[in-house]
């Protein structure tokens, strides 16, 4: 059982880090900062934002990964070669917020008579995000997690089953989650010591948002080439360059494991924490 939740655990780290939709982890940490309006946040308010929207964004993952496991399997050859259309759709959604943004406008948020949740800063709006991640994922994660929690579950194993389902999403919530921190404090750190640098962040984050975008869109692409031309090689310069990338964050993650991601989100809370009573103190003073 240890060594069947460790595996588990670390399906997840890899997971967030997927061929598939790795570039929607920069996305992610794109919207978290554009959606940040405070003029200058204070680090522990930032963290926490993070970790919320962190929570959320692995609550949608999960859910996709265990509907689709547990309910949608059967249907896999109908579902699986359409998937890639609303990877299509979404990376064009968020190329278009990316431009948006870049053009120096603020996330935009509905309408008094609407109640539909912003696109940052809500935790409803982060488990749709997480949703997408997880769609967007299936193709390239989605056996590891059949074969070790799904297998599980259906052989019988509640307990076993539901603690490899939590440790799956551990491990995915851990490597996002570190990565939204310390995304936070560098930006606290950057306004903190540069006020006009408060303007070029959403910009920034719209600029990475595009490139994700359509990257995220142009994957999509491919990936329905090779559904609907079987002749098709499966080479493409993009996919290979950002392939190469997408192997040296998966060995990154695999060789530092559970602990270490634990360490330094641990140390990156600390800090925060640290900071914060700093700050108070000198305003105090």
């Amino acid at each position: 059982m240890p060594a069947a939740l460790v595996l588990a655990l670390t399906a997840g780290m890899l997971g967030a880090v997927n061929p598939c939709g790795f570039a929607l982890l920069p996305a992610y940490l794109s919207v978290l900062v554009a959606g940040d309006e405070s003029a200058s946040p204070g680090p522990r308010r930032a963290v926490g934002r993070a970790l919320r929207c962190t929570v959320a964004l692995t609550t949608g993952y999960v859910v996709v990964f265990g509907l689709f496991g547990l309910v949608l399997a059967p249907l896999t050859g109908v579902l699986m070669p359409r998937l890639p259309w609303l990877t299509v759709v979404f990376g064009l959604g968020l190329a278009g917020l990316g431009g948006w943004l870049l053009a120096g406008r603020s996330v935009p948020t509905p309408g008094r008579g609407l109640r539909a949740p912003r696109l940052t800063g809500t935790a409803a709006s982060m488990v749709l995000f997480g949703m997408a991640y997880a769609v967007a994922s299936l193709g390239c994660a989605i056996g590891p997690f059949l074969a070790i929690v799904v297998s599980s579950l259906r052989a019988g194993s509640i307990i076993e089953g539901v603690a490899l389902f939590v440790s799956f999403a551990a491990g995915m919530g851990l490597v996002v989650g570190v990565t939204a921190v310390a995304v936070a404090l560098l930006r606290v750190s950057a306004v903190a010591r540069l006020r006009r640098a408060a303007a070029f962040v959403p910009r920034i984050g719209g600029a990475v948002l595009i490139v994700a975008g359509a990257y995220v869109a142009y994957y999509g692409w491919y990936e329905l080439r090779l559904v609907q031309d079987r002749r098709t090689s499966g080479q493409d310069p993009v996919v290979e360059l950002a392939a190469a990338v997408q192997r040296g964050l998966s060995g990154l993650v695999g060789r530092l494991g559970a602990g270490w991601f634990g360490l330094v989100l641990a140390g990156l809370v600390l800090t925060a924490l640290l900071l914060s009573r700093r700050r108070r103190a000198s305003v105090g003073s």
